[in-house]
């Protein structure tokens, strides 16, 4: 039974795994390499769910509680007590798997292993451990707290006990799952983003401005975000990390990533989280840059 979870990676996915673990009653160990970040992680769960006690979502009791349930560390040692750890770092095939080495000797025997990839194969990244058979994809939305969505993909190797356990844990937390076949970036993904490059596209052709894009799939889509304001919400490396996946695993020429997109993360203008991408996010209101 899963009682004690471990979370790899103090980011914004991380975090908000952190939260709802925690707020669903499951002691969660957060690490990350940086202090600083680990810092900057505690504040943000602070604020997020200072925000749900003021929208009446938890009461501040179940806050206070949660709160308590976390702890934070630089030391994978501190997982040995973990019955599942969750890898949530950067969307980087070569940075996951040296994180999931140096996790294993950390681990109990039966502690499951699980990643937040978005797009790279589960299976892959399982023959990095010494547990293929414990070790699946749990693809979380973002932001974790408010979507209600988890991607769950089973590796080749992963065995009828760990996906009944991690199907179990993901409903009991108040999600909803999707189960997907381990291809390159899953469903939502190999969906999504190659429609946000095709924005790309749009726009590198000099069909529509970003505002006119943007707008154009919010009412006549219906959308929630423009195509351009939602890819500098996930980040454009990560976005461009995903085509890479697509174009490299499918072989197929319509996964190409469009060479503005490619330009962009070259120029380091990554989206919200540099300040910067198909908007500038400097002033009181992001503005279009092209």
């Amino acid at each position: 039974m899963i009682k004690k979870v471990g979370v790899i990676g103090a980011g914004q996915m991380g975090s908000g795994i952190a939260h709802v673990l925690s707020l669903a009653g499951y002691d969660v160990t957060l690490k990350d390499v940086s202090e600083e970040q680990l810092a900057k992680s505690k504040k943000a769960i602070q604020k997020n769910m200072d925000r749900q006690v003021q929208r009446e979502k938890i009461t501040a009791e179940d806050r206070d509680t949660a709160i308590k349930r976390i702890s934070y560390t630089t030391d994978y040692a501190d997982f040995k007590t973990s019955d599942l750890v969750i890898e949530a770092a950067t969307e980087n095939e070569a940075i996951k798997t040296a994180i999931l080495k140096e996790l294993v000797p950390n681990l109990s025997a039966d502690a499951i292993v699980a990643t937040n990839t978005s797009s790279i194969s589960v299976t892959k990244l399982a023959s990095a451990t010494d547990r293929p058979e414990k070790f699946m994809g749990m693809h979380f939305m973002n932001p974790v707290p408010v979507m209600e969505l988890i991607e769950l993909i089973r590796g080749i190797a992963t065995n009828d006990e760990t996906f009944h356990a991690i199907r179990d844990l993901s409903e009991g937390i108040g999600k909803t799952v999707s189960v997907a076949e381990d291809f390159p970036a899953f469903i939502v993904n190999r969906i999504l983003v190659p429609m946000i490059n095709e924005a790309v596209y749009t726009l590198y052709e000099g069909v529509g401005t970003v505002e006119e894009i943007d707008r154009a799939l919010r009412l006549g889509a219906n959308h929630r975000m423009g195509p351009l304001e939602l890819a500098d919400f996930i980040g454009l490396d990560v976005c461009l990390s995903i085509m890479q996946v697509l174009n490299e695993g499918l072989a197929d020429t319509k996964y190409r990533p469009c060479p503005l997109l490619v330009k962009y993360v070259e120029a380091g203008w990554l989206g919200r989280k540099t300040k910067r991408g198909f908007y500038d996010y400097s002033g009181e209101t992001p503005v279009p840059t092209r």
